[in-house]
């Protein structure tokens, strides 16, 4: 009987030891997909810092043109 539970508890231990196994590939797996994540949303926040700072631009551009729009019809005795 004691050569029965010793090949049991060496049964149970290669199944643990297996399953570990898998589990420390998954998480592996899991850490490079965490990976692509985080640089995915480094990408995505550079992304969204250059159309803000496209913008920003515009806005200055636009206002220089509203402003010399302005000077125009003062100049022009305009109403507008």
């Amino acid at each position: 009987m004691t050569e029965n539970t010793e090949n049991s508890v060496l049964e149970h231990l290669r199944h643990i030891r297996n399953r570990i196994d898998q589990i420390a590939d998954d998480m592996s797996d899991l850490k490079q997909r965490v990976s692509g994540i985080e640089t995915s949303k480094v990408l995505v926040k550079r992304e969204i810092s250059h159309s803000d700072e496209t913008d920003a631009r515009q806005q200055v551009t636009l206002d220089k043109i509203i402003e010399r729009i302005q000077r125009i019809e003062k100049r022009l005795e305009l109403n507008g």
